[in-house]
């Protein structure tokens, strides 16, 4: 029965790679980039998370809402880390929500959420960077995930710069070549270009920059309790190995007794 299972096991692993392979109609391009946050100690660089969000604000939010994320968590610990005054003035700024009290918009509040965003017919981000996965195996172990990252922030970068300038026309439609989407085409046209946006500490603006520091922003909205889930991880490993010594020198301690009295 467990040969059955292990060969079973074995040919579905082996016929995943090809499965994708043909589902996405080419081998997708993901770039492996080391993003501060990878790793059981990685963290949030929390420059980059606010150079993303200005980028998002700027060129993304024209198309894709973040309808799943509080604005209020721009202050938090761990993730953009604002001011209370930046984040009320940056919702009031940049964002409208419609209130049914007043039947009316007015501007939004720490309280509110990002506003959905559909008149593109554009997908929401708020759960982007852990819905795509970049990276594809070992499957169902994990450890991949665990050495690597989910991937998902490799993926956004990717798509955004893997552009390669060939067009085509199909059933009306504009698509682009994309290097790293499967099967090769995207609708979506070339979202990102070098200097596009210009950051008020001199950073870096090239498209590849702008690709990385607005993935790791997106990597926060769908994980933006990382650091305290990790946080709360190691202190769980350090306090299971204090455990385990304690009741190994305890179970020694009990049975020392009677090991002495067989040896005599």
């Amino acid at each position: 029965m467990f040969k059955t299972l292990a060969i079973g096991a074995a040919f579905a692993l082996a016929l995943a790679p090809a499965a994708s392979f043909a589902a996405g109609g080419g081998e997708q391009h993901i770039e492996d980039i080391a993003f501060s946050f990878e790793g059981p100690f990685g963290k949030y660089d929390q420059n980059q998370l606010q150079r993303g969000l200005q980028i998002y604000t700027e060129v993304c939010s024209a198309c894709h809402g973040l309808k799943q994320v509080p604005i209020r968590t721009l202050g938090d610990e761990g993730g953009l880390h604002l001011p209370e005054d930046q984040v009320r003035a940056y919702a009031a700024e940049y964002f409208e929500v419609f209130d049914p009290e007043l039947d009316d918009y007015r501007p939004a509040k720490p309280s509110d959420h990002f506003p959905e965003n559909t008149a593109a017919g554009a997908p929401d981000l708020s759960l982007m960077a852990k819905s795509r996965a970049g990276f594809h195996g070992p499957y169902g172990t994990g450890i991949n995930q665990l050495l690597r990252g989910i991937g998902g922030p490799e993926y956004i970068t990717s798509l955004l710069i893997g552009y390669t300038g060939e067009e085509k026309e199909e059933a009306g439609s504009i698509l682009y070549e994309n290097t790293a989407f499967p099967g090769g085409w995207i609708s979506m046209a070339p979202p990102l270009f070098d200097e596009q946006v210009e950051f008020v500490d001199g950073h870096p603006n090239s498209m590849h920059h702008l690709a990385e520091d607005v993935s790791a922003f997106l990597m926060w909205t769908a994980e933006p309790k990382m650091m305290a889930r990790k946080q709360a991880g190691l202190v769980g490993v350090l306090f299971l190995i204090i455990l385990s010594v304690l009741l190994y020198l305890t179970n020694k301690q009990l049975w020392a007794p009677i090991k002495g009295k067989k040896s005599a």
